[in-house]
Formats: C-alpha cells, structure tokens, sequence
C-alpha cells in the first residue's frame, strides 16, 4: 500500500504520455476544443466492395462542407452509418489540419455477408418448405444479424408447431465460409421430436348427443387408437372442429348452441388432453315462413320449391341450401338466375322466436333481367376458340342463365383439354345496359397418348405395341406448320393408329378418324375406321385366324327427352376366315364368316369429369344386330355328297398321321362342323347390352360409384341358333384374355376370377379357349379418393366389391347367380400413356379346385369392361 501512494504521482505523467502517442497515430479528436472547419477530404477505409460516395452521402459528408470539430455532423454521420447494420464498427478521424481546412478519415468494420444456409437432421422435402418462411427473412450476400437468426429460428419452430411438434428444438450455427472471404454460413439443426397426440377428448353439458357421436364430428383432431386416422394435435385443425361442432349442433335445431369453454393441456405422457363444456340451449323448429318483394312468383311457388314446411328442425345450412345453391338445381336462387335476375338476392331474416319456435321472413330483391352480350375465351393456346365456343350454352342475346354456365363448364371438361382445378368463369356485369358479359378462363393440359409396351403373351411370345391417340387432331391445319405439335392440331378431331406384332404368329392393325363436329354447324359426329387382325399356329398344327373389319358411323346429341341425350349408329362390315383354326374356342374351325352388322347406341351422360367423376350418371342401351337372312330365305343346310365325304376322310387321314385309322365319329364330327360353317357364313343375330353408372361425392374428395352392366346375345332362328362368334367371356383383367377380344369375343373383366372359374363361359377346349356366353351380368359398387387431380397425372386409390356371372344359354340367365369378389386397387393416368394400375382381387365363390382364392391383375392403357 505504502509503495501504491509512493508511485501514483506517476499517474498523469503516464495518461499524458498516451494521450500524446495516440495523438501522434490517430489525431483523435478532443471534445473539447470545437472549431469550425471546412472538409478537405475523406479517406474510407474497409469496406472495399462498397460505393464510397454512397457512405459519404449517407454519413452525410463531402468536401466542401463546413463542420464543426467535434460537432453534430460527426456524431451524426457515425450514427448514420451505424443504423445501418452494415458494419459492426464506425470510427471518425481527424488526420490532418491545414487552417481552416481538416482532412478526415472513416474506419469501417463490416459485418459478414451470408454464402448460404442449410438445415441439419431434416429430410429434402421438409428443407423445401422450411425455405419458403427462411428465404422471406435472410437474404443471400446480406448482412446477418441477430434479430434475422432470432427471427428464422421463430419460424421454424411456428411451422413445426403447426405440424403439431409442440416440442421441437431449434438452435442455429454460424460459420465462417471458407469458399468466400468476409461471409459466414448459417447451420439450422432442428429436431422436431414427436408430435404431440390427442390422449382424450371429454365433453360436458352433451345430453342430446354422446360422446362418440361429438368426436366423429371431429373430423381432424382425433383420439389416439382411432382406426384409419392417425392421432395429432394441430391449433389450427382444432379450431376448425370446434366451428364444425357448433355448425352441426346449429343444423341439429340448437340454434343457441355455444362452447362455453375448450380447455388443452399436457397429460403426464406430454400428449394432449381436451375438454369441452357445452350449452345445448333448446331445440328449434322453423314456425312461419312469410316473402316480402316477390312480384315474379307467388309466395305458394316460392314455398314449393324451398321445400321447408312448418314444424320442421330448423337447420340453417338446409335452408341457405334451398335459397342459395342446391346441387339438385331445386334453390330459389336457380328460379331467377337462370331467368336472368343476375342480381338477385334473398335474405332470411328472423323475425320472432318464441320458446322453440322460429319465424323468418324471406326479403327478396329481385333487380332487372340481364341479356349475355359477349362471350370472352382466354387460355386455349392449342385449341381452335370455335372449338370452345360450340360447347358452350351461354349465348349472346340470351337471358343469363346460371345452369346454362354450369353446363358449359361441364361440357368443356368433358372434351378433355382442359385443366379441371383451373376452369374459371367470370360474369361481367354492365349494369347501365344490363348486360353481362362471361368470361371463360382455361388452362390447356396434355391429351394425346403413346402406347409403346412389348408383353409376354404366352405361346404367342413377346408381343410388341405401338399405338398413338391424338384427341385434338386438325386436318384442316395439315399445311400450317405452326399448329403442329407433333401433328396438326387444335379442331377436336380424334386419329388413332396401332400396331401390334410378334413377328410370327400375330399380327394387329387398327386405324380410326372422327370428325365431332361434321360440317361445323351442329354437333353431328361422324367416324371412320378399319381393323385387321391375324393369328397363324399353323406351326403349332392350331391352324390361322384373319378377322377383317371396317366401320362407319354417326353420332349425334339429341333434344329430346333432354340434351344430355345422345345417339350413335354404326355400320360394321366384317370378315371372319378360319382356316383349320383350333385356338379359339369355336364350334367351327373352318370357313369364311361375314358379319354386317348396325350398331345403334343411345346413351344419357351428365358425368362432370370424365378422367375422376365425382357426381352425375351415365346410361347406355346398345343394340347390335345383323340383318335377319333366315326370316327371307329359308336356309339350306349342309348335306354332304359321296365325293364330298371322300374329301373330308382323305383330309382326316392327312391330320391323323400314318398307323391311326379315320374312324366314322371324326367322319360325322366333321361333317357336323361344317354343317355348322354353313349355317353361319352369314351371321345372323341381335345383341342386347345396357350399362348403368352412378357417381356421388360423399365427404371431401371421396366418391361412391355403382355400375351395372347386362349382356345378352340371342338369335332370330332357333334352327340355326347363336352363332360362334360375338359371345362374352367373363373373368381375369381384360389383359390376359385379350386376344379373346380380338378373335371375335368380347370380353368383361371380373376382378378377383379367372376365365376358368367361370362355368358359362363354356367347357375349354384342348387349345385353352373358351366357346363364350351369350349372356352375362356384373356389378359394382367402389369408393374412390383421388392422392392427385393434376392432370398430368391423375391418381386415385380403390375399395371396390363387385359380382357378375356368365350363362350358357339365355334360359339361365339370372341376376342374383353371382360370383363376388372385392379388393383394392389403384388408378394412374398420364396423358401420353393413357390409363395405368392394378386390382388385388378376393374370389368369396371360389372353390379349392379353382385354384387360389386371391387374384392380381394389372391395367394397362385402358380399363376393361
């Protein structure tokens, strides 16, 4: 202590000595002697890579300027520069004074720049998501502060929350990056732990309805152990249920309805506990229904459509159904919008509620009538605008219709070039002329096919296939080359080409054009096409098959009974040649067989998409029939001579080989079978099909189909009976059994059995065919949810049960003898490709000696019948 007080007289000596040094290096500036000065120059040191004059003018410095020394200016522009978090350090100098004038220095410390950022322990797709919050906060090249990292991490956390991950982690790293001198790389390590389960949900104040029944109201927030949903607690999503909660309680009748409190907490396991207290109030019934400002319709018209009678639950969302939108069309606002009132309005308003019991008085205001003056297509890059505008039912000049917009919408879906999610309709409304003009938005979309596929056809080997379909084909546009894309396009037409071959024992060709609008004016549709198929086993001793088919047709819409009607009326002219053929199952083997046969369909469609229907209907009814020669000319049946029979031994000795004797059965069964040529080489026959599809949205995008379909094949003379040919085979995919269909059977598809398992189909024969039936039934009823709707690639998953059968003779035939089945499946549709998937089938009919019980079966470019 003594040796303290001995030294500190040094203490100013040593202050002085510093102040002197640091003077001589960096003439720091002494507060206190001020002195007005005019700048000669500033010399700015670090920060090289930014523009010098931009930091004077922000400091707000330049020579020329007087300033006092110290002064205001210079604290001012210090703390200029320093809001602007560029820089970690700001320092002003004075270096030198001549008179009047002072030179200045600035030393700048910048703040590192961010190179990158990245994410540890999260996979690829999260990292995506997470950059579209990070990306809004930290900006490559820019300066990294705290309150940005702060600020990130924060988001992080909210999304993973969101997730329900209430117990995620989040911590952020900050390096320097080598790669780049002055910049750093941030490292966000997040560990988003479990999600956070719902352990229960209790309710109190429910005596009219359960427990169980409020849950399943709950959609989204569901208890652990629920079947099929997993179990998370997301704020959001709880929200979102406790509304639904209330609005079914509402459309129960309790109007007063109220969740007094909703309480969430943390059990001892950290999953989440719910509970509710309700107040049901009393139950409502709707009482007197009164109109005000109606002059179109009565009040009693008003009353018929809405549907709502005296005495009935009062329900909120039944009732702005029946004013607003109804998707039955039975609304009050569908009365007058499609009567052109495009202003109309209606509101419900309570005027008393005594005890149980709820008054409402309709306020309408019905406006003026609008006529459509013009309509607007944008987005049909491809397709030719006459194209659209001859589906559309809006026509200028016509009073605006709100049916007539929706079934234009369905009408342009359906011609399948169109993106589905994107069709937009726009009115715009004039109301000094009142007109209104639509505007139809559209988004074009892929819809021709290429089928390039080889498959493994049993003996037949490896079969090739190349097929193209374009949907939108334009001849007219043959010579513009700037509308080919890879052919001509834009005008609607459908051309399809394909080839199939192995080279040896099978080749296909097919070839079609339709033209949906001919002559432009109405929508008359008219098609063209020719078919050759040829199988040769002569290799196998099984003989050949040519089938040589050509065919023309009409269609068109009708009015009558309603215009979701149409009609289409085909000529086929058809060849069939055997030639020793024992392939196909046939009662014949040899000869030529001519079928010409009228094919007439009427069918009634109101689907709104035709790629995933999710509501509407679709009936068929198909006659096909052969003109009946036996009715005008007694038929001659085949009665072989001496020398005749002389030919049919000599050819059965060649087919029997040396040592094997022709015996008389051959002999007659010979002679039968040609008997049985000869009856047949003009077909003659009617052919009965109906088909019968529905489709109902249920919930979300969830969908219930129904179909049912019936076929029958009969004869105009039992002498000459059904002929060989244009039976049904019933069983397997549609896959396996497809060069049954091209050898002049048609084949259904039964998921879950094979061709095999089908007794009606006829007893096999030594080459593996089947004869055919000539009646079938089949049923289905399948739940369908689509995973995507894009239309580049349509997706959907399939719970299906399903039963049909087939009959050997019509006196068979019943519609509950039913083989069942069901399963799952899935469906994918790429336009290039067509339609993809596969159906894992359950035979409940099968017997041990059917084989197994479980079938796999895989769909290809189309789905079967």
């Amino acid at each position: 202590m003594k040796s303290f007080f001995k030294n500190i007289w040094l203490l100013p000596l040593l202050i002085s000595c510093f102040v002197q040094e640091s003077r001589a290096q960096n003439e720091i500036i002494d507060y206190s002697d001020k002195e007005t000065y005019e700048i000669g120059g500033i010399t700015i040191i670090g920060a090289e890579n930014r523009d010098r004059n931009a930091i004077k003018s922000i400091a707000g410095l330049k020579e020329g300027m007087k300033v006092q020394v110290p002064g205001p200016d210079i604290t001012g522009a210090v703390k200029a520069l320093i809001k602007l978090k560029l820089f970690e350090d700001v320092q002003i100098y004075r270096d030198s004074v001549d008179g009047k004038v002072v030179f200045l220095r600035m030393v700048l410390v910048e703040r590192p720049t961010l190179s990158r950022w990245s994410y540890k322990n999260i996979k690829t797709s999260k990292q995506e998501d997470l950059n579209d919050f990070v990306k809004n906060i930290l900006t490559k090249g820019g300066i990294v502060t705290d309150d940005q990292k702060e600020l990130a991490m924060a988001k992080i956390r909210e999304y993973y929350i969101g997730k329900g991950h209430y117990d995620v982690a989040v911590k952020v790293n900050e390096y320097p990056d080598e790669s780049k001198k002055g910049s750093v790389r941030l490292e966000f390590d997040v560990n988003p732990k479990d999600r956070v389960k719902v352990e229960d949900i209790s309710f109190e104040g429910n005596n009219s309805y359960s427990d169980r029944k409020l849950r399943k109201k709950m959609g989204k927030t569901k208890r652990k152990g629920t079947l099929f949903r997993k179990s998370k607690f997301i704020e959001k999503e709880y929200d979102e249920d406790l509304k639904a909660l209330t609005t079914f309680y509402h459309n129960q009748g309790y109007k007063n309805m109220a969740i007094i409190r909703d309480t969430t907490y943390r059990g001892k396991d950290g999953n989440m506990m719910v509970d509710i207290k309700i107040d049901e109030g009393k139950r409502h019934y709707f009482r007197d229904i009164t109109w005000k400002g109606n002059s179109l319709y009565t009040s009693e018209q008003l009353y018929t459509i809405l549907g709502i009678t005296k005495g009935d639950v009062y329900n909120p969302e039944l009732l702005q159904n029946r004013l607003k939108f109804s998707l039955d069309g039975r609304d009050i606002s569908s009365l007058y919008l499609d009567d052109g009132y495009l202003s109309f309005e209606v509101n419900p308003v309570e005027i008393a509620v005594e005890n149980d019991s709820v008054d409402i008085e309709m306020r309408i205001y019905e406006g003026p009538q609008f006529t459509v003056n013009n309509i607007i297509i944008k987005g049909n890059d491809r397709t030719n605008e006459h194209v659209v505008r001859r589906e559309i039912r809006t026509v200028p000049g016509q009073k605006f219709s709100r049916s007539n917009i929706i079934r234009s919408q369905r009408e342009i879906i359906n011609l399948g070039y169109f993106n589905p999610e994107k069709l937009g309709v726009t009115p715009q409304v004039n109301q000094s002329n009142g007109t209104v003009d639509i505007e139809y938005t559209l988004e074009e979309k892929p819809s021709d096919q290429l089928e390039l596929s080889a498959g493994y056809g049993g003996f037949n080997g490896l079969i090739g296939t190349l097929g193209v379909v374009f949907n939108n084909f334009s001849l007219a546009n043959v010579r513009d080359r700037s509308t080919w894309s890879p052919l001509p396009q834009g005008d609607a037409q459908k051309l399809s080409v394909r080839l199939q071959s192995n080279s040896r024992f099978f080749k296909s060709y097919n070839f079609s054009f339709t033209e949906p609008w001919l002559g432009g004016k109405r929508p008359t549709s008219f098609t063209l096409g020719a078919v050759q198929t040829a199988f040769d086993y002569t290799l196998s001793g099984s003989g050949k098959l040519k089938i040589t088919r050509g065919f023309i047709g009409l269609g068109s819409q009708l009015k009558w009974p309603d215009d979701f009607f149409s009609s289409s009326t085909t000529l086929n002219i058809e060849q069939i040649q055997l030639d020793n053929f024992r392939a196909g199952g046939f009662a014949v083997s040899k000869g030529t067989f001519n079928n010409f046969n009228f094919k007439q369909v009427f069918t009634r469609s109101s689907i709104n998409d035709p790629l995933f229907p999710r509501s509407g209907s679709r009936m068929s009814l198909t006659l096909q029939f052969t003109p009946p020669y036996s009715l005008f000319k007694k038929p001659k049946f085949f009665n072989p001579s001496d020398a005749e029979i002389a030919d049919i031994r000599r050819e059965l000795i060649f087919e029997n080989g040396p040592g094997r004797p022709v015996t008389e059965e051959q002999v007659q069964a010979k002679i039968d079978e040609l008997r049985e040529a000869n009856k047949f080489k003009f077909l003659e026959y009617h052919k009965w099909k109906f088909l019968a599809e529905w489709y109902f949205n249920l919930v979300d995008k969830l969908v219930l189909a129904a179909n049912a379909k019936i076929g029958i094949l009969q004869a105009y003379n039992n002498d000459i009976g059904i002929p060989p040919f244009e039976r049904f085979e019933v069983g397997g995919d549609g896959l396996n059994n497809q060069n049954a269909g091209l050898q002049g059977k048609e084949i259904i598809a039964l998921r879950g059995y094979d061709t095999r398992d089908i007794t009606g189909n006829g007893a096999p024969t030594t080459s593996g065919g089947y004869q055919g039936a000539p009646a079938y039934n089949k049923y289905t009823l399948e739940m369908r949810y689509p995973l995507s709707l894009n239309p580049n690639s349509t997706i959907y998953l399939t719970g299906w049960v399903q039963g049909g059968n087939a009959y050997k003779t019509f006196r068979e035939f019943n519609p509950f003898d039913l083989k069942r089945s069901a399963g799952v499946g899935a469906r994918v549709f790429l336009p290039m490709f067509g339609l993809l998937g596969f159906n894992y089938g359950w035979g409940f009919d099968k017997t041990p000696a059917d084989g197994k019980y479980a079938t796999f079966n895989i769909v290809l470019g189309f789905e079967p019948e």
